[in-house]
């Protein structure tokens, strides 16, 4: 087969493994056939690039990738309605995958939830956590269904409902091969000495400081890379000086590269570079978006784009005023007390997560990107011998 033809199987397989990094015989079979077959290039090209490692086997092909910040708490797991996990969920997620790492090869809920119940007890943990209220069985669930839909965890019998309503149990297998991949970092947990988060963090994928300037400008060019494919926008205000020189000079370089390789499309401005995805399908924020959620985010943008900021209360009356305007168009229950707030802030996750604002206390920063939402008044030019 020519190059020409393998190439857009490559760039799928490739887009396929930035899409989900984790994918796996059941839940993706067409995109891990495509990764297998392609493996040994997507292999080099992702060494070179990005300097981040693939694993594939018969079941799985796992994409470990190296996040390009650690500030960024933008992209939260979510539960079945879309909620964002918060603190206990992580806490009790962590529990779970430490349990099923002893687990039998098949286990149940009930059994999960015992160990988990065990585990936070320990007294070097002794996270406050019971089962007795169904929203604390509720965050098991919700973690129990990221398993699923991870492929760690594969149900043989029942639903997690029924054990929501303590009426029945549900059966899993435990995918061990699924689960050893999940772990991604530069060293081993075990290797990890600080005392606080932040630090065992930081120290957990903190990686060795090149020492010529030829592997200085490797790491460069491949942390540049990684940011260029996660981030929604890189701006040249959030790189330190030697991220900013070296993107300057090589941006065609690198950006070409991408495209190359996943399809994506260099969007230059003077603040920075976005690569842009025609499809529209590398990405867990959509925008523009239908239904009500995704109009308030465009208009919230629009309002936005042609200031610096704005204070929330005055983003909250904004939202108010339209949902009174698109109340016919809009879901139920968008004019009641408290809805305006709930919709602002959902608006402004997405718009966060974009890179397109700043949000903080009660001020919220447009960034320049936001620009590409702007609205200006139509222009009507006459043109002479028009019929009046």
């Amino acid at each position: 087969m020519s190059d020409e033809q393998d190439a857009p199987r490559r760039r799928a397989a490739l887009r396929a493994l930035l899409r989900r990094p984790l994918l796996t015989v059941e839940s993706d079979p067409e995109e891990l056939v495509l990764v297998r077959r392609y493996q040994a290039e997507l292999r080099e090209w992702l060494s070179r690039e990005t300097g981040w490692r693939l694993q594939v086997d018969a079941e799985t092909a796992r994409l470990f990738k190296t996040a390009p910040t650690l500030e960024d708490g933008t992209h939260p797991a979510r539960g079945k309605a879309g909620e964002p996990f918060g603190r206990r969920r992580y806490v009790v997620l962590c529990l779970a995958l430490a349990v099923l790492e002893r687990a039998d090869a098949q286990t149940t809920l009930g059994r999960l939830a015992e160990e988990v119940l065990n585990a936070a007890a320990e007294p070097d943990l002794a996270f406050p956590f019971t089962l007795d209220g169904r929203a604390e069985r509720a965050d098991l669930v919700a973690v129990v269904r990221l398993l699923l839909g991870w492929g760690v965890l594969r149900r043989v019998s029942g639903d997690e409902e029924s054990y929501l309503s303590a009426t029945g149990d549900v059966l899993y297998d435990v995918r061990r091969t699924v689960l050893a991949a999940l772990l991604t970092g530069v060293r081993g947990p075990s290797t990890v000495a600080a005392a606080g988060f932040e630090e065992r963090l930081a120290e957990l994928t903190d990686e060795a400081v090149p020492d010529t300037d030829e592997l200085r400008n490797r790491a460069l060019r491949r942390g540049l890379t990684r940011r260029l494919l996660e981030d929604p926008v890189v701006y040249y205000d959030d790189l330190d000086d030697a991220e900013r020189a070296y993107l300057v000079s090589q941006r065609a370089a690198i950006t070409r590269r991408i495209e190359e390789a996943a399809g994506l499309v260099a969007e230059v401005r003077a603040e920075g570079v976005a690569m842009v995805d025609p499809d529209d399908e590398l990405t867990d924020v959509r925008m523009p978006e239908q239904r009500t959620d995704g109009h308030v985010t465009l208009l919230v943008a629009e309002y936005l784009s042609g200031r610096d900021g704005a204070g929330r209360d005055e983003l909250v009356a904004f939202v108010r005023d339209a949902a009174v305007r698109h109340r016919s168009y809009w879901r139920k229950g968008v004019t009641e007390p408290g809805a305006a707030e709930e919709l602002l802030d959902i608006a402004l996750g997405k718009l966060a997560a974009l890179r397109l604002v700043e949000v903080a206390a009660d001020r919220v920063r447009a960034r320049p990107a936001i620009a590409r939402y702007s609205v200006e008044e139509p222009t009507i030019r006459e043109t002479k011998g028009a019929a009046r």
